[in-house]
Parts: C-alpha cells; sequence; structure tokens
C-alpha cells in the first residue's frame, strides 16, 4: 500500500477534508464501475488508491463551484 502526502491531496480540494473523500469516493466508484484508469497501475490495486493516485499525480482535480447570493 502507498503513501499520499496529504498535503498534496488537500491542495486539490481548497484544504476541505470533505471534499477530498466525495471526491475520491465518487471516482472509486467510476473506477470500480469499469471507467478506464487516468495512471499506470497495477490490475490488483484497488479503485480508492487509483483514485488516490490520480490526484497525486495531477490527473483528477476537483471543481470548485461559488455561490452566488
Amino acid at each position: 500500500m502507498e503513501v499520499f502526502p496529504l498535503e498534496k491531496l488537500l491542495d486539490v480540494t481548497n484544504k476541505s477534508l470533505f471534499k477530498l473523500v466525495i471526491l475520491v469516493s465518487k471516482r472509486a466508484i467510476e473506477i470500480a464501475e469499469g471507467s478506464p484508469k487516468l495512471c499506470d497501475v497495477s490490475p490488483s490495486v484497488k479503485p480508492a488508491s487509483v483514485a488516490l493516485q490520480e490526484i497525486v499525480e495531477g490527473r483528477l482535480r476537483c471543481k470548485i463551484l461559488k455561490v452566488k447570493k
């Protein structure tokens, strides 16, 4: 199991742990359902780890929407 630096992961989601968890879980579900992986990993790597690797490599980003008041 690979260790991913939390600082790099949180930078993608504007320092929000909640958004990071949602992003990783949604991407992991997509991968589990057959979506192509965006990085080179072994087929035995679990979908959540693949999603984290994609974020660390910069291949997956979080779109932050601004709410109009």
